[in-house]
This record gives C-alpha cells, structure tokens and sequence, in this order.
C-alpha cells in the first residue's frame, strides 16, 4: 500500500514549521534535491503490492535506511 497524500497544511501558531527550521544550504539538503526519488518509487512498487494492512513507509525513509540503496 502506497502511502497517503498528506493533507492540506494548516498554519499553528505555536510551532514552527519544518521549512523554518531546516537549513536550506545543508549539504544533506542539497543531496536530497539531486536524487531522482521516482527511480527508487518505479523499482520497488512491486515488491509492496498488498493493498491491506499498515500503510507503506515514503521512499526517502525506506531508501536511507537500506545500505546500498542509495548508490553507496
């Protein structure tokens, strides 16, 4: 099961949100923006094909977490 298409952001007033927190000239930040995360989506959509149980986990958390994933 793919995961769920997060809902339309709403405003707290008492947190911040993750953009404001997060520096934008990190290099992790800058990584994450020259990977091609549609390629990791296309090769493992069939190796999570159930339609039932927990919803799947997105594919930047999966492929992290998962040595060699990442070209390494």
């Amino acid at each position: 099961m793919k995961p769920g298409t997060p809902l339309p952001e709403q405003d707290d007033l008492l947190r911040a949100r993750l953009v404001e927190m997060i520096d934008m000239r990190h290099e992790l930040v800058k990584l994450a923006t020259l990977i091609d995360w549609e390629v990791f989506e296309r090769e493992w959509a069939g190796l999570f094909p159930s339609q039932t149980g927990r919803p799947a986990a997105p594919t930047r958390l999966v492929a992290v977490r998962i040595p060699g994933s990442c070209g390494r």
